[in-house]
């Protein structure tokens, strides 16, 4: 069972990574919403602990940060490349400088006083509170207001210049450049709109976002939180691929109890078995309550791995 089952909710930027790569790629998903912050126990119940937005399920296969989510949508479906064979290399390394660096520049600026305001101008003053409370406690490194604005038109210029070549960053097709690029960007334009001015000085860039958004988000269907979990606990994890040696960089063996944690902000940890620790990822196996076994995913790169 490959049924597509995405963990998210609206105004994530990084759910809006996955939203049109999906739709670049013109696939079928199961949406689930979550909540923007927490408490999220069914989140937590497929994860173990971990919390940041989006998820990928795959029936008892839970995929954990966008890399990941992004490299399992090529495995699976790779029609459409999100990694183009001649531009495999660069195309990874600007996506994690938007992944990081154009990130934090963007949501530091968007989320100023005033973004703050327009984001929730027809919520209460508590969702408010919640929601700051929230990526204050997750340890986002924000920047102040300025120095954000400084580095954010500063990013955007690069971006500028990448398209005055190509009508995509990297040529005549998008790729996982951007996607990653164009997520913190939406979030500005579409989230805190009051502060969208700062798109002025690159029409360019603006013009390149419209034809990300004609993409689409592919073919979604509706689907209960209930339902999603329901459906891990139908399942088996699937088998791990044979031909994936493992890479032991800590000194743990497989079989061993460890923890794995984001290395930047929203560090909450998942603990589980350690059953494979690959060039590129790890999984745990995890027995919960609620969805019985899975097999949680993360990329190794920006996540820590200790032993209980």
């Amino acid at each position: 069972m490959n049924e597509l089952i995405l963990h998210h909710y609206p105004l994530s930027p990084f759910s809006h990574k996955v939203r049109v790569a999906l739709g670049f790629k013109q696939l079928a998903w199961r949406s689930v919403i979550v909540p923007g912050v927490l408490p999220k126990p069914d989140v937590q119940s497929l994860t173990g602990g971990y919390r940041r937005t989006p998820l990928l399920q795959i029936g008892a296969d839970i995929y954990c940060d966008t890399a990941l989510i992004c490299d399992v949508l090529e495995h699976l479906h790779p029609d459409r490349p999100l990694y183009p064979d001649h531009l495999k290399g660069i195309s990874r390394v600007v996506s994690q400088w938007a992944d990081d660096q154009l990130f934090r520049a963007a949501m530091s600026y968007s989320l100023q006083p005033r973004g703050l305001q327009a984001l929730f101008a027809h919520a209460d003053r508590a969702q408010a509170d919640a929601f700051v409370n929230d990526r204050k406690a997750m340890g986002f490194p924000f920047m102040h207001a300025p120095e954000a604005a400084l580095a954010y038109r500063s990013d955007l210029r690069r971006i500028a210049s990448m398209l005055d070549e190509h009508r995509f960053l990297m040529g005549g097709q998008p790729c996982i450049a951007d996607f990653s690029a164009y997520a913190p960007l939406w979030f500005t334009r579409a989230a805190t709109p009051a502060l969208a001015a700062i798109f002025d000085a690159t029409p360019q860039v603006l013009d390149w976002m419209d034809r990300i958004a004609a993409m689409g988000a592919g073919q979604m269907e509706k689907m209960s939180a209930q339902e999603s979990l329901a459906a891990a606990a139908a399942a088996e994890p699937l088998p791990l691929p044979d031909s994936e040696a493992f890479i032991d960089e800590h000194g743990i063996a497989l079989g061993s109890e460890v923890s794995i944690a984001a290395q930047s902000f929203g560090v909450e940890p998942t603990i589980g078995t350690l059953i494979a620790a690959t060039r590129t990822r790890y999984t745990l196996s995890r027995i919960d309550a609620r969805v019985g076994h899975v097999h949680v995913h993360f990329p190794r790169v920006g996540y820590v791995m200790k032993a209980m």
